[in-house]
């Protein structure tokens, strides 16, 4: 099984310590009830740039085609506020798939997020 490869979104680190800074984050939720789906991710798209997608993704996908949906991975936020328990899945995800670049970044954001909450 060939597993695709992730280099880091900077500027999604960017945009999630923007979104923390100014709070638009929920602190509590179920993630599996909140997180992008399809039909959320093209109406996200209907209305805003492929740049701005991508700021809700932690990793790029090596070798996929520019301004596809496979392009972008490990969303980290409902596109409207980030979520604790976004990051923490993409903290998972990466540690458990050893992706170490992205898993570093949502630990880093994650303890960014906390510092802030404490």
């Amino acid at each position: 099984m060939c597993l695709p490869s992730y280099t880091l979104n900077h500027d999604a680190v960017t945009n999630a310590k923007r979104l923390i800074d100014a709070r638009h984050y929920v602190v509590r939720s179920r993630w599996q009830s909140v997180q992008p789906r399809a039909r959320d991710q093209n109406a996200f798209l209907k209305a805003h740039s492929w740049e701005e997608y991508a700021a809700w993704h932690l990793g790029l996908t090596e070798g996929a085609t520019e301004e596809t949906k496979a392009r972008y991975a490990f969303v980290y936020g409902d596109f409207h506020r980030l979520h604790r328990m976004g990051l923490i899945a993409c903290h998972y995800r990466a540690a458990e798939w050893r992706h170490k670049e992205i898993e570093l970044a949502a630990h880093e954001l994650l303890q960014y997020l906390d510092r802030k909450l404490a």
